[in-house]
């Protein structure tokens, strides 16, 4: 029986990515009429602790076209990134009607604060902060994380009245490993014969991690990655690129576009959170000590984690040589001043080493990019003249 085509995989999830309505998150709650689900924020949250109580944990990530900002803005300053905007109009909006309960890393003031603002306008939702170590090098890092775990699995058990043990805890730890593992194949793909995987393509099978049962989105991959095996591509004249920037607001899936007609992106921080974690999580032992230590001394790097253990500019150049990137894309969202901070220093390090770059800036709900793509083809097509 021959494998059903890599186009078709992708149709199916754009579909599910781009609806704000998060179709299969509803269409479990049909299957589990008493199930709760639980919304967080990127970068990182272990979603492990959801699953292993029933509850349906969803990264909420945004939308560009698809949701019109009107509620929010009566709560939230224009000047406040997009992703903040969204995720507040979804629930305002009635679109989100779905969540029990949200967490919120404190990865930003925006972040942070907006826990305030939900508790405030939305008492049926358990809202709370998952507090994560200042300094990630510090001995008590782990244990204290540990212990915020727990606080959090205590909210968790209660929303899903339920009482959540170290078996299936370890249950859901090899569940997300094997996910874990199935991206990091996919990403190896798009690595090493990206004419054979597009980045918006990469893009999309990733990120329907965050919007389904980990279950399902395994099943996915699986198949992707047996069509991608029967897949054949041709390799073209264009130069490899590393993007940076999309680790908490994703930029537009047609900016990708726009960099991917022009460029190879071999790799990227697009959904960090799905990837944060490099290798599997143990399952012997405590498991919430496991993953405390997982988040802490397993883990990639990202301008909203500070851990001096891993120098940032020196993590992008390490992921500018495994990735045979010849330049690298510096992007920030508008008005994130994490990402923002660090093009500077990402910027200077790639000069110094005299890596070529180009530093852009996105906005989830931008809808036109023909400056964009000037700037891009321009870039490009000055390397691949320079490498002639």
């Amino acid at each position: 029986m021959p494998t059903e085509p890599i186009e078709q995989i992708v149709d199916e999830v754009r579909a599910i990515v781009e609806d704000p309505s998060y179709p299969a998150a509803r269409r479990w709650l049909d299957t589990h009429p008493d199930g709760k689900v639980l919304g967080h924020f990127q970068v990182y949250f272990p979603e492990e602790l959801a699953h292993a109580a029933g509850v349906l944990p969803i990264k909420v990530a945004g939308f560009d076209t698809a949701l019109q900002i009107r509620k929010a803005d009566a709560h939230l300053a224009a000047f406040v990134c997009s992703i903040a905007r969204s995720a507040l109009e979804l629930v305002m909006s009635g679109t989100f009607d779905l969540l029990d309960m949200f967490v919120f890393p404190p990865i930003c003031d925006v972040a942070r604060h907006s826990c305030a603002v939900w508790a405030r306008n939305f008492e049926d939702i358990d809202c709370q902060i998952l507090y994560l170590p200042h300094n990630a090098a510090s001995p008590a890092a782990v244990p204290y994380l540990a212990g915020e775990y727990r606080r959090i699995l205590r909210e968790i058990e209660e929303v899903a009245s339920t009482r959540v043990t170290d078996e299936a805890l370890r249950a859901s730890i090899q569940l997300f490993n094997e996910n874990r593992r199935l991206i990091r194949e996919l990403y190896r793909v798009k690595r090493e014969t990206p004419w054979k995987l597009a980045a918006t393509e990469a893009y999309l099978l990733t990120r329907a991690a965050g919007v389904m049962p980990r279950e399902e989105h395994n099943e996915i991959l699986r198949r992707a990655l047996a069509a991608l095996e029967e897949r054949e591509g041709r390799p073209q004249d264009r130069i490899k690129v590393v993007f940076v920037g999309g680790f908490c607001e994703q930029p537009p899936l047609d900016l990708i576009s726009v960099v991917q007609d022009a460029c190879y992106i071999v790799d990227d921080d697009f959904m960090v959170g799905l990837r944060w974690i490099l290798e599997d999580v143990p399952v012997d032992g405590d498991p919430i000590e496991a993953l405390a230590d997982a988040y802490l001394n397993r883990s990639d790097y990202s301008p909203v984690q500070h851990d001096p253990r891993k120098p940032k500019e020196e993590m992008l150049l390490r992921k500018i040589r495994e990735s045979g990137a010849e330049a690298a894309i510096i992007a920030a969202a508008k008005m994130c001043e994490p990402g923002l901070e660090e093009q500077v220093g990402y910027s200077q390090a790639l000069f110094a080493e005299g890596i070529p770059h180009l530093v852009m800036e996105f906005e989830e709900k931008s809808t036109t990019f023909e400056q964009t793509r000037m700037e891009v083809e321009t870039f490009a097509e000055s390397l691949l003249f320079e490498f002639a």
